[in-house]
């Protein structure tokens, strides 16, 4: 089955820090659904710069959802506070903007595959038309794994199995 799209504005932050080792931190600040337009990220613009922050825009970047993915939709969904997680990057060439996000998901699981990668993964607040188009789809694809049956004589249980037991009949 192939991919469904969904197409978001990235807003990130680069917050100045009086900091002796580093000048500036870097973070995304917020998820805007685009209503409609292309895939195709555009250009980044930059459409608050003060003293205390500047922030960057960076339209039309995709999010996917995979119905591979339906387990990790399911646990944001399910979760306390569900969350868009943005993966992104520094920019290697010294260009302006100095960082830029990467990838949008809403899996925990693609997530945590990104960070267990050293990827930068950041969360930010998932808005009300993502999450009901997301539950949505968890609805259509997610499907539980079934609850294995315990076996009653399984021999490797805690206590089943004593591996030097006195052996009987032998005499002594």
């Amino acid at each position: 089955m192939l991919p469904i799209y969904f197409s978001v504005d990235v807003l990130m932050d680069r917050i100045p820090l009086a900091n002796r080792w580093i000048s500036e931190q870097w973070q995304p600040a917020s998820i805007i659904p685009v209503a409609e337009g292309a895939l195709v990220p555009g250009v980044p613009e930059c459409v608050a710069d003060g003293p205390e922050r500047t922030t960057w825009r960076f339209p039309r970047m995709p999010i996917e959802l995979h119905p591979t993915e339906a387990e990790g939709y399911f646990l944001n969904l399910t979760s306390d506070t569900p969350i868009v997680f943005v993966m992104w990057r520094f920019s290697e060439d010294g260009s302006e903007p100095a960082a830029y996000p990467e990838i949008v998901t809403l899996s925990y699981n693609q997530a945590g595959r990104y960070m267990d990668g050293g990827e930068r993964v950041d969360p930010v607040p998932l808005p009300d038309p993502i999450r009901a188009w997301l539950a949505a789809f968890v609805a259509l694809h997610y499907k539980p794994e079934p609850k294995r049956k315990v076996r009653r004589n399984d021999p490797f249980r805690d206590g089943a199995f004593v591996r030097d037991r006195p052996r009987g009949g032998h005499g002594r």
